[in-house]
């Protein structure tokens, strides 16, 4: 049994937490839209053809501000295929996922889903094939209370008010070769400031997102955003990063390192933001929207689970990227939500991708049920708990060794507080070890005034840790009872091994 200690010292404040952190992705690839969200002809589908279901798993997820329609699938869209009478509406093929897009779902259809989901629109630009006159375009649609060609058709549509999206992406991985339109980032910091500029002209108040790398591993990593935010820096507020994890082989210790890679990701880019920033003389701090982030088998080693596209011609809503997550996957997850709360102070947006069927918390079957992968849970959880203001919690932990970050440290924790008392999220990222961990409520204690209760506890673990929510077994996973005491100023946590846990004290 390893040992752990801590401290919980209201003190340590990171920042508040801004709630677009707990935000979603939903892209138009594989069953994520069409046999996922929307399956008209479905027993708990309503008369727009959305599932009731799929609503109620969503609301329960928590998402703030989900972001859309892409992704790569961004780069070749255009938005106008997606207004007006869906039976007019034309057919396309989709070059990023290779099938074809009826466009039955567009941004008058997402709006409402969103609607009845409690989420906020996040709108991503085609920076790919098109440019600063279609994102004005889209704008004006929008988000422009005139009267217009654009906005009279946007009555005539059926929303005659504007839809008022606020966070705005320019463009979707424009440093990946495989993005129509990829291009350097001289190029795109130029396009990316010249579409932002006019942007702002119609609408001042907007907050936007530019393109940061597509992982840390990309060969022109930090040149990107250095480049980029050189063209950029008075124009945008937000960089982005986005990162996807998985085990590979059978080396889980070292896939359990996963959040160390992803802090070290988020702190490379800040440094950046602020070394560019030093140079204009600036005190602007750019912030970071980490809107794609997960646990994605993108590799697959034999598993299956990601079919080529290009073999199935040009099908409408194949089943791609329809990962199985396993426990395992979810402590991962949970861990990568802890290093999201640790970075609170400079990563104030972030965008789960994705939402339904395609690398997802939620899976449906065609005329049958939805049900919650493993990694519904920690998300759902952190995003009802973690409310008020961000605490580091350093733990002194046992270490273990990982090629990629060096010493890890077993036992991760971060903490957050409001006026009614605190959040302690924890995770054990041994593979062997159980682990103790004691945390010193004493500063707590003293800032609140008060004696602290545990009012609910949920821990994420099981003796398989590949064991997984699946069709046949939708809830074989599930959360169970994290036996947390206090004695004093101690709570006591006992932790297992491959564990992820969260705790209320009030």
């Amino acid at each position: 049994m390893a040992v752990a200690a801590a401290r919980l010292d209201p003190h340590h404040e990171i920042a508040d937490i801004d709630r677009r952190l707990f935000g979603g992705f939903v892209e138009h690839l594989g069953r994520h839209i069409y046999d996922g969200i929307h399956e008209p002809g479905h027993p708990a589908a309503g008369a727009d053809g959305f599932r009731r279901d799929v609503i109620e798993l969503v609301r329960e997820l928590g998402v703030s501000t989900i972001r859309y329609p892409g992704g790569n699938f961004v780069s070749g869209y255009r938005w106008e295929d997606g207004i007006g009478p869906v039976d007019e509406r034309p057919r396309r093929l989709d070059l990023a996922w290779h099938s074809t897009e009826t466009n039955e779902v567009g941004l008058h259809e997402f709006a409402a889903w969103l609607e009845l989901v409690g989420s906020d629109l996040m709108l991503a630009v085609n920076l790919g094939t098109r440019g600063t006159q279609e994102a004005l375009d889209l704008l004006e649609y929008a988000n422009v209370d005139a009267k217009t060609a654009w906005t009279d058709r946007r009555a005539a549509n059926g929303h005659p008010e504007p839809f008022g999206v606020t966070m705005w992406c320019l463009g979707n991985e424009m440093d990946g070769p495989w993005q129509i339109g990829h291009k350097n980032a001289g190029d795109y910091g130029k396009l990316a400031s010249q579409t932002a500029k006019a942007m702002r002209m119609l609408d001042p108040s907007l907050e936007l997102v530019v393109c940061g790398s597509s992982a840390r591993s990309m060969p022109t990593f930090g040149s990107w955003e250095r480049t980029v935010l050189e063209h950029t820096f008075d124009d945008v507020d937000f960089i982005s990063c986005h990162s996807y994890y998985q085990e590979r082989g059978d080396d889980a210790q070292e896939f359990l390192a996963s959040g160390v890679d992803m802090a070290l990701f988020i702190e490379a880019v800040v440094s950046i933001a602020d070394a560019v920033a030093a140079t204009k003389k600036s005190d602007k701090r750019i912030m970071v929207s980490f809107d794609e982030w997960n646990i994605w088998y993108l590799h697959d080693e034999g598993g299956g689970q990601n079919d080529k596209p290009e073999e199935k011609g040009w099908p409408v809503a194949p089943r791609l990227l329809e990962d199985r997550y396993s426990v395992l996957d979810a402590v991962v997850f949970g861990d990568l939500l802890i290093t999201l709360l640790q970075h609170a102070d400079r990563v104030r947006s972030a965008s789960l991708a994705q939402l339904v069927n395609v690398i997802a918390p939620i899976m449906t079957e065609p005329g049958g049920p939805a049900w919650r992968q493993t990694t519904f849970f920690p998300f759902s959880l952190t995003s009802r708990l973690a409310t008020g203001r961000a605490v580091r919690v350093p733990v002194v932990s046992p270490t273990f060794a990982s090629a990629v970050a060096g010493d890890v440290a077993a036992v991760n924790a971060v903490a957050t507080i409001d006026d009614d008392g605190a959040s302690l999220f924890v995770v054990n990222r041994s593979t062997s070890e159980a682990a103790t961990l004691t945390v010193d409520l004493g500063p707590l204690l003293a800032a609140l005034g008060r004696d602290v209760a545990v009012d609910e506890a949920h821990l994420l673990h099981d003796d398989d840790m590949y064991a997984a929510n699946t069709l046949e077994a939708p809830e074989r996973v599930g959360r169970t009872t994290l036996d947390a005491e206090i004695d004093g100023t101690a709570l006591t946590i006992p932790l297992p091994p491959v564990s992820w846990g969260c705790l209320r004290l009030t």
